[in-house]
């Protein structure tokens, strides 16, 4: 018999939030280590494994046997398992795509036809292209972050306005392309089209990427123009991105175009020389090993919401957006600011969207909102959140190539501030949803 424990049911969540921030906060701030990142100490598989023991001995009513059962149900999701297929792929075709050069000769060659003046807007726009491309913000700052300190001492360019410049661009992309985690997680617990969520999307990152282009054009104008050196690429190598921007903004199946690149790569990698077939095994594993963390958090996430749900603790949150949030403007305000918090507990965009898409479904079935503006809400919520946190991965490896703290970087991150305002000005002047 299901009881409904109220704000009880959500206990496992700050006992998460608890001990993943409580433990990067006491190694990143109070008990610093040199050469150790304080908020990667605690695993977040780890802190959602105790999450879940806080959530298995609540509701004594229900055996423990029912309670795997309602984890279980939560798992075994056809979404689910459409997204962790997804992942792997994506993670074997990332992995391919660095170790043929495909990701770096495409990153040269978009950097050899910047004029120098225009440096960091173009290190923007790169990434922008790229990380759209990639499906990833880290993949991309991992590629370009090398080539934007080169650009940056070569030029004599500030360090953090080039890094500000590229994360900024990186999470564009990651937040629009069809092959982001964040997008397939966004699209696949809201049950909508990835062509339809971008739709959605791109009205309100293009004004916050435009605007972006316009500062940076500013600050260049009024600047001394860099000296850019020159980038060698191979034009071959630099088709299996362009190929798979193409397809995916055609609205091919992700799982085609995926496929596709992945072959793509592997074949001009082989052809080229940059790669034997060893390579090409291990670089695949290497790329479907770094989706191994994603793929178990999610399990782990759809477990522990299934149990929250089960006990009452999703009605409770829909209470109180009722209750401060009216209408259709304020569902969606409720699901921006759930989606945020989210993500600055969890210090993942993706783990965050999967833990609040079911309370965000809830929501937009109660307020009428179209599952494409709420993947698309989620989608770029997380997003803004998670580009400017500095302890987010995005900061941290940024910060890691620059030589500079991340807290260095936070002012220049113009793209993620503008896209927060796009996202308010949207909700409350943009159309009725129906």
């Amino acid at each position: 018999m299901k009881q409904n424990k109220g704000p009880a049911a959500l206990l496992p969540i700050l006992v998460f939030l608890l001990i993943y921030i409580g433990t990067g906060v006491y190694y990143e701030y109070l008990r610093p280590q040199e050469g150790v990142q304080g908020f990667y100490v605690m695993s977040v598989v780890v802190a959602f494994m105790a999450a879940i023991a806080v959530a298995l001995f609540q509701n004594r009513t229900v055996s423990f046997d029912e309670k795997m059962k309602i984890c279980a149900s939560g798992m075994g999701d056809d979404n689910i398992l459409i997204m962790i297929f997804i992942f792997l792929l994506a993670g074997a075709f990332s992995g391919a795509a660095s170790a043929s050069g495909c990701a770096e000769d495409t990153a040269n060659l978009l950097l050899s036809i910047v004029p120098g003046r225009l440096t960091v807007l173009g290190i923007f726009l790169i990434a922008c292209v790229i990380s759209m491309a990639m499906g990833t913000s880290c993949g991309t700052i991992t590629v370009m972050g090398p080539l934007a300190l080169g650009i940056a001492n070569s030029a004599g360019l500030s360090v953090p306005l080039c890094f500000g410049a590229l994360v900024g661009g990186s999470m564009f992309g990651d937040n629009l392309s069809f092959i982001s985690d964040t997008t397939i997680a966004a699209t696949k617990t809201q049950g909508c089209q990835m062509r339809d969520k971008f739709r959605e999307n791109l009205l309100i990152a293009l004004p916050a990427a435009l605007i972006t282009c316009v500062i940076l054009l500013v600050i260049a104008w009024t600047g001394k123009p860099a000296a850019v050196g020159e980038y060698s690429f191979h034009m071959v190598r630099a088709l299996p991105y362009f190929v798979i921007l193409i397809a995916a903004l055609a609205g091919i199946n992700v799982f085609v175009v995926l496929s596709f690149g992945l072959v793509l790569c592997t074949i001009i990698g082989l052809a080229t020389g940059s790669m034997d077939v060893h390579q090409l095994f291990l670089s695949m594993g290497t790329g479907t090993a770094g989706m191994y963390e994603t793929i178990v958090v999610t399990i782990l996430a759809t477990a522990l919401s299934a149990l929250i749900k089960y006990n009452g603790g999703f009605e409770t949150i829909i209470a109180f957006i009722q209750k401060y949030f009216h209408g259709s403007k304020g569902g969606q305000l409720g699901i921006i600011l759930i989606s945020m918090l989210m993500d600055i507990s969890t210090a993942n965009n993706t783990v965050a969207i999967v833990v609040t898409a079911p309370i965000a479904a809830d929501i937009r079935k109660e307020y009428g909102i179209t599952p494409q503006r709420t993947a698309s809400l989620m989608d770029i919520s997380t997003c803004i959140a998670q580009g400017i946190i500095p302890y987010g991965a995005q900061l941290l490896i940024a910060a890691g190539f620059a030589g500079v703290s991340s807290i260095q970087i936070m002012p220049y991150l113009f793209y993620p501030y503008l896209l927060f305002v796009c996202v308010l000005a949207a909700t409350f002047f943009g159309k009725k949803e129906k």
